[in-house]
């Protein structure tokens, strides 16, 4: 009885509470929300929540509560994924509604649907201790539909695509337990364009997950309270509003907070830290008024993991910033209105090699006068009454039918237009005109896809992509997902030189992980390429996402695991303002993420991970030659299942101006990246895992004093570094083959940058007359690929059967031959055509194997062939044979004809000269020296440079007479000028010649 008479009081209380806040709002009301999406959007495969469909009305009169979870739950079991539509009104509910893994509740109409927990909702009452969150749920997002008398299969890890955008919350009275939201999902799902009325309940939200978008969140003793996301990333929170939460705004652990524009007002707290652990706290252009009690309560101040970092955060009766809980320290703000212009605590470092030093430092000045809100950088979308439907425009979205044409149609004409969910196949690449905006809801569900072997993505040629953008144009693209299938070698996901208003969000780079079939009643099941299986197309294909060429924007929600591709995101050579908020990249063979040439860029919550089979020797995150660009709480992390070590996460080179702010190096296992940041140049790295700051700005590069006779390290760090060459202007060139990366020492500037990175294995190199670098490459076709109707076919020729290296699973590939330009690789690569020698005229240079190992003893025989065909360089005047062992050799030796050419017999381990003829030919065989590996080669005076072992050096008449020790087996040499450059197997050398 005594229980039933307290009950009846606290619901008599609530109730007054709630009509004291209504009178309230009538003199201080709460802004109205504002629809997103203003009409009814047509798509047949979408489920609309309405009173033809379902037994329900939309004037908050009926309980829906059951219809709308058979709504949901028809979606996930007819299609695997898609959308729920609700169209505007008022839906109450009175228990908790549970949405699986990738589906989607969204409202239209001119205003947003509210869904309202009805007061007193049976079971919103009491305290529920056993629940992560001692909390009851109006909407809980799930892995699966959960089944009767068994456990809430709660969003985890692998719940990927769930959302709910445009749909108003309100908590009635009488439901102290009732939170609004569990959101612990992963990749793709978010919370946008909400209003949470909170009330008297407990929260708006529990258990964040990847990243949210214009929430408002009014009332609770919470707006947030969380611990870690799913799986320990980082949560993006942009442009959201918290007002009169009672406890705090926001209560949280170690959920990574990456915040950009948020506005709190008349709370006690902004961010309370729980106690005894740790919070990697980013905020950037913030607003905070009338805050009562600290703003700020930041816990294990002294830890490592413990990293804040404010910027530009605008405060208005604000007395207490920050609050230290172990230690009761605080930082206390500057009058009633004051800017936070940086505040940083934690572990910092001003410079690559400055000691690491546990501080809080902070630049707060005064206000005279409140400063206007920051700009918001995500652009308006059209007005929704201009969007056309795709498919009303012949678009079958089946995923077989080829609706290249008709996409391609409807961007020539209409500048927005709406994707329904389906899979789109194009054979074509789409390319977007100025203004062309591209709008799904869904990118699992709606997709743009290619088959394997689409002919005008396969063979070699330089990158295509599926999605082409304008150069310095507004478009935007959001919720359609890209998938390039696995056997499509020339293949960019989506490419884009559209400016600094344009808009990538929601898109997924499908291709190995985070696939779910689409099924339909009464069709085939269709599903994306999985790196299960298709281990042969791993690393096969260029860059998902490639921003270039004064690209820029701002990249919301992006997934990128397609493991297929040779690297998640490759941004280069743009100084248009870039924005990255919640970028996750993963499951890479070599690459995730590279930035090249790129200055004026803020990363926001960038993730990464390695994953134990496929990613082991990846590296993570390449920036080279950048410069002013910002990295916020990056998040680095090797998987579990990862069994051995990696060097570094991050490999730097050439760089001013970039701050790291809140960095976390981790795994579960030993194995996380040795260090988290390596300088090329300098030779330097960083050794804390978990640190707030580090600035980079031009470090200075390792002195290098080049010594008469002495192999003095230029850069470290190669996997086994060969195909040594160099160009007129002394700059030398070499490779990483398994890496399949190119690189260049300067001799302008002494420093090593990275030329290129493309899916093509690079087996030796060279440069023509004119300096355009040469590449002979490994080309393995893609079985089942067709030109013209017929399939690829490379058999050995007959000069390869004097070498077992031709056997044993090494043939079916074929040997070929690009140029490009190295300072504009991208957009310079060509093949170079197969002619026959006889056609060529004044023969300049020719490019031999440095060389052939012929353990059938015919190595004189095969070098002096009289080939038949050549590659003919960009200069006209400069060729490749065409021969077998150029598939084995480390490098390319120089020919004149006329002159003489030294190349290395490896099997027999000696050196022979020959002589160089009019078309090439090389002739006159003489035994030259009983050393040789892999290379040779000659300085001004006629002196021969011999790798093996050491290096070994003879006079013109074979005479030893030096030898060059070196710190590891030398590979391939090159003379330029007086310096002698050496490949060893790890490293770059450089030796004085005089």
């Amino acid at each position: 009885m005594l229980n039933r008479i307290l009950m009846l009081a606290l619901m008599i209380l609530a109730q007054q509470i709630g009509f004291t806040q209504k009178k309230k709002s009538k003199t201080n009301p709460v802004p109205e929300s504002k629809s997103f999406y203003q009409t009814r959007l047509d798509d047949g495969d979408a489920t609309y929540f309405t009173p033809e469909n379902f037994k329900i009305t939309n004037d908050g009169q009926t309980d829906v509560s059951a219809e709308l979870q058979r709504a949901i739950n028809e979606v996930k079991i007819n299609y695997n994924f898609g959308i729920v539509f609700i169209p505007e009104g008022t839906y109450k509910i009175s228990k908790t509604i549970y949405i699986p893994t990738a589906v989607r509740v969204i409202g239209y109409g001119k205003r947003r649907p509210l869904i309202v927990l009805a007061d007193n909702a049976p079971g919103f009452q009491e305290e529920y201790p056993q629940d992560k969150g001692n909390a009851k749920y109006m909407f809980w997002f799930t892995s699966s539909i959960p089944k009767e008398g068994q456990p809430v299969p709660d969003a985890g890890a692998s719940t990927f695509y769930s959302a709910m955008s445009n749909v108003d919350l309100r908590i009635g009275v009488g439901n102290p337990s009732a939170v609004a939201l569990r959101t612990h999902f992963a990749q793709h799902s978010f919370i946008s364009h909400v209003d949470i009325h909170a009330g008297t309940g407990k929260a708006g939200m529990f258990d964040v997950g990847n990243e949210m978008e214009d929430v408002r969140f009014f009332g609770g003793d919470y707006g947030i309270y969380t611990f870690k996301p799913s799986p320990g990333w980082q949560f993006m929170m942009v442009d959201t509003w918290f007002e009169g939460q009672r406890k705090a705004a926001i209560r949280s652990q170690e959920s990574g907070l990456t915040i950009v524009r948020m506005t709190v007002k008349n709370v006690p707290t902004v961010l309370e830290v729980n106690p005894n652990f740790y919070e990697k706290l980013f905020m950037e252009d913030s607003r905070f008024e009338n805050v009562s009690g600290p703003a700020l309560v930041i816990s294990n101040e002294n830890n490592a993991y413990t990293q804040v970092s404010l910027r530009n955060v605008n405060c208005k009766k604000v007395p207490v910033l920050v609050h230290f809980r172990m230690s009761g320290k605080q930082i206390t703000g500057q009058g009633e209105m004051y800017r936070v212009k940086s505040l940083n605590h934690g572990l910092q470092m001003a410079a690559i090699n400055a000691k690491p030093v546990h501080m809080t430092t902070k630049d707060i000045e005064t206000l005279k006068t409140e400063s206007a809100a920051a700009a918001k950088d995500i652009p308006a979308f059209p007005d929704i009454n201009t969007w056309v439907n795709l498919k009303t425009l012949g678009a079958k979205g089946d995923g077989v039918t080829d609706d290249t044409r008709a996409i391609q149609a409807a961007i020539d004409l209409h500048e927005a237009i709406y994707v329904p969910q389906g899979w789109y196949r194009i054979t074509e690449t789409l390319k977007l005109r100025e203004k062309t905006v591209l709008i799904g809801l869904n990118p699992v569900s709606t997709q743009f896809i290619l088959q394997d072997n689409t002919e005008a993505f396969g063979s070699f040629g330089p990158p295509k992509p599926m999605v082409e953008s304008s150069q310095g144009g507004n478009n935007i693209l959001t919720g359609i997902g890209i998938s390039t299938a696995a056997s499509n070698t020339r293949a960019v996901g989506l490419k884009w030189m559209a400016g600094a208003s344009s808009y990538v969000n929601d898109v997924k780079f499908l291709g190995g992980h985070g696939n779910i079939a689409r099924q339909r009643p009464g069709q085939e099941v269709l599903n994306n390429s999985s790196h299960v299986g298709n281990e042969q197309h791993w690393d096969t294909q260029y860059w998902s996402l490639w921003i270039t060429n004064g690209g820029g924007g701002t990249f919301k929600n992006i997934w990128t695991a397609n493991t297929f591709a040779s690297a998640g995101t490759y941004v280069s050579n743009t100084s248009t303002p870039g924005r990255v908020y919640a970028m996750s990249v993963e499951h890479h063979v070599r690459n995730e993420v590279r930035f090249k040439n790129v200055s004026n860029w803020k990363v926001y919550a960038l993730q990464l991970e390695e994953e134990s089979k496929e990613s082991s020797g990846c590296q993570p995150l390449e920036i080279e030659s950048c410069d002013n660009m910002l990295f916020a709480n990056l998040y680095m992390f090797r998987v579990i299942r990862v069994s051995t070590p990696y060097p570094h996460s991050i490999r730097s080179w050439n760089n001013r101006k970039l701050e790291f702010l809140n960095v976390h190096n981790y795994s579960q296992t030993k194995y996380p990246s040795t260090v988290p940041l390596y300088d090329v140049n300098t030779d330097m790295e960083v050794r804390p895992w978990e640190f707030n700051r580090l600035v980079m700005d031009n470090p200075q590069s390792r002195a290098i004093d080049l010594q008469i006779g002495k192999a003095m390290q230029l850069a470290k760090g190669f996997e086994f570094a060969d195909g040594i060459c160099h160009d007129s202007k002394g700059n030398v060139y070499f490779s990483e083959s398994r890496a399949r990366r190119i690189y260049k020492w300067s001799a302008e500037t002494n420093k090593l940058s990275l030329v290129a990175d493309f899916p093509w294995e690079p087996l030796s190199l060279g440069v023509d007359t004119k300096d355009n670098l040469i590449v002979v490459f490994k080309y393995a076709p893609k079985p089942g690929y067709l030109i013209a109707g017929q399939p690829e076919a490379f058999p050995n020729p007959p000069d390869a059967a004097g070498t077992s290296f031709s056997g044993w699973g090494n043939s079916g590939f074929g040997t070929l031959v690009y140029a490009m330009n190295p300072d504009q690789p991208e957009e310079s690569m060509h093949l170079l055509q197969k002619i026959p020698v006889e056609k060529v005229t004044g023969i300049v240079k020719t490019l031999n194997p440095s060389n052939r190992r012929r353990d059938s003893g015919d190595f004189l025989k095969v070098s002096t062939n009289q080939f038949k065909e050549c590659w003919l360089a960009p200069d006209g005047v400069t060729i490749v044979p065409v021969v077998y062992d150029l598939a084995r050799s480390n490098a390319l030796v120089e020919g004149y004809p006329g002159k003489v050419l030294y190349g290395a017999d490896e099997y027999l381990k000696r050196t022979v000269r020959f002589n160089v003829g009019s078309q090439g030919h090389l002739s006159e065989p003489q035994l030259f020296a009983e050393k040789g590996e892999f290379s040779a080669a000659v300085d001004s005076r006629g002196n021969v440079y011999i790798a093996d072992g050491q290096v070994y050096v003879f006079d013109p008449s074979g005479r030893e007479i030096n030898m060059i020790e070196t710190p590891e087996r030398p590979s391939t040499v090159t003379v330029a000028g007086d310096t002698l450059f050496i490949t060893g197997r790890n490293t770059l050398y450089a030796v004085k010649l005089k």
